[in-house]
């Protein structure tokens, strides 16, 4: 072989064989054929450059997509390469067996020791083991369901601890009764007498619109008095009668009578001022008792269930628990004809309700023979009553209740009740409350939950008479109540019925306000106490 190379420059290369001469033009397509072959290795070499990474890459991609479901990265390619995509329709199967078997064994290992407590630990754990899929699954779902009973559990105790806090008493309103208290011993305005002398005869006159108010809070009775007044049309046709307990007489005393001004006739009475036949005290001794029996066995109840609830009933079953369910004063509105056994006809409010409109059509309400008249549906139509149902209030597995009620119809609202006393002493209604709780005795504490409303329902069961919603719209000291600000505006009676009391830090400040607005507050005991604050 030689090589010729030219003289001018590297231009040109020329390889030739010795004997090519021999054959013809066979020299010269030897050559042809060799310069051919170089050219297509150069141009292999760069594809081969330009591809491989791509192939690694992809190799390596079905390498980690598959690494659970194939024995080797062959198995996956081969898989891949001649069954197209089911590679992962296969592993979402795979995933999803996963999922499910942990799900049947209902999260083992939750809360023990070495159980994940962080999205990080279980990146942590997956990188530095280099889990398969299953183990993946398993442990992601320990770890929600961990997160999720933790958020659950977390939301549980903010139910209780809110419902614990309407338990209490303000400090501003202790003040307000120890203020009141002392003002009464050594005022003599404060001890001044109620009402006037030339204003004793309307305590009993029929043709004044009587206004009942149970009550041991003084400043709440002064927002229903003074909220009554301010949007009646013609407030001295307004006679009130407050009843309190002895604790509480001396301070309700003082304020009315250092506040007679703002209102028109207003008496005070304690229930230690009342002398009742001892057959009398002997029921509602009986009636006190076996409430506190029903609540105690809800208590219990709820105490051994370690305070879980059905779903939806939270609010309500903690609400049972409420000091006020065991009340004397809570209880005996169905001793009202006996309270005031000279008036034929009254309207009776609770003391965390505000007065928006004139109640005086109430008394020319014609309730047609019946003793009650009442609100039963709510603002969204009728037999719309969320929460307020028999069932949420009765046992319907017991053929006592299930055999006297129906448990889709909506239980009357109480907080604002108009009462046909006349009407009420031709009845047997306050037998029939005794009965059905001897009754609830009898099959051992399970007709209702806690609370005056169940058995009155049962007493008046046939004697109520229902009236517009307008009148009434309750559960505003609830977390969930939905009202628009027009049903609000236009309601006649705002009723706080529910633990978020208004003068409570936990109630609604948007609601809150319409209830403050009646507060007195250029009183100065309430500027003292802080009332406003």
């Amino acid at each position: 072989m030689k090589f010729y190379i030219s003289a001018t420059g590297i231009k040109k290369v020329t390889i030739s064989n010795p004997g090519g001469g021999n054959g013809k033009g066979g020299g010269g397509g030897c050559a042809a054929a060799r310069r051919f072959s170089g050219r297509t290795l150069l141009l292999l070499l760069l594809v081969l450059a330009i591809v491989l990474p791509f192939v690694f890459v992809w190799f390596a991609f079905l390498v980690l997509e598959s690494a659970s479901g194939f024995d080797s990265p062959l198995d996956c390619m081969g898989l891949r390469l001649f069954s197209g995509g089911d590679t992962s329709l296969k592993i979402s199967e795979e995933l999803t067996r996963a999922l499910v078997e942990e799900t049947g064994q209902d999260g083992n290992g939750i809360g023990k020791k070495g159980s994940l407590e962080s999205f990080d630990e279980l990146v942590k754990e997956m990188t530095l083991k280099r889990r398969d899929i299953r183990a993946f699954a398993s442990v992601t779902k320990k770890l929600l369901l961990q997160m999720e009973r933790k958020v659950q559990s977390a939301k549980h105790h903010e139910l209780v601890y809110w419902h614990l806090a309407s338990h209490g008493i303000p400090k501003s309103l202790h003040c307000l009764s120890l203020r009141l208290t002392e003002e009464y011993s050594v005022n003599a305005m404060a001890r001044a007498r109620l009402p006037p002398p030339e204003s004793v005869s309307r305590l009993t006159d029929p043709s004044y619109h009587h206004v009942v108010i149970l009550t041991d809070n003084v400043l709440a009775a002064s927002v229903v008095i003074s909220s009554t007044v301010q949007n009646a049309v013609d407030p001295d046709k307004f006679v009130f009668h407050v009843v309190t307990d002895k604790k509480t007489y001396t301070p309700m005393h003082a304020w009315f009578a250092m506040n007679s001004a703002s209102s028109p006739v207003v008496e005070v009475k304690g229930l230690h001022q009342y002398d009742w036949p001892q057959e009398v005290n002997v029921k509602v001794k009986e009636m006190l008792e076996i409430h506190r029996m029903i609540w105690r066995r809800h208590y219990q109840n709820l105490k051994d269930s370690d305070y879980s609830f059905v779903e939806g009933t939270h609010e309500q079953s903690l609400q049972a628990l409420n000091p006020s369910c065991l009340a004397l004063l809570n209880h005996l509105r169905i001793y009202i004809p006996m309270l005031f056994p000279e008036l034929n006809k009254i309207v009776l409010l609770d003391d965390d309700v505000v007065v928006q409109r004139d109640l005086s059509s109430l008394w020319e309400t014609d309730l047609n023979g019946n003793v009650v008249g009442a609100v039963f549906d709510s603002w969204c139509g009728n037999n719309c009553c969320p929460g307020r149902k028999h069932k949420n209030y009765f046992n319907f597995s017991h053929p006592l209740i299930s055999s006297n009620l129906r448990q889709d119809d909506c239980a009357w609202l109480s907080g604002m009740n108009v009462f046909d006393l006349k009407a009420w002493r031709q009845t047997n209604i306050t037998e029939a409350y005794s009965s059905w709780l001897r009754l609830s005795v009898s099959s051992g504490l399970q007709l209702w939950q806690p609370g005056a409303l169940p058995p009155t329902i049962l007493a008046f069961k046939g004697l109520t008479q229902s009236l517009d919603p307008s009148w009434h719209v309750a559960g505003l000291g609830s977390r969930s109540f939905k009202f628009s600000e027009e049903i609000l505006k236009s309601a006649a009676v705002l009723h706080f019925s529910g633990p978020a009391k208004p003068w409570l830090e936990i109630s609604n400040p948007v609601v809150r306000s319409l209830w403050y607005r009646y507060v007195n507050s250029s009183n100065i005991f309430v500027r003292k106490c802080k009332i406003m604050n």
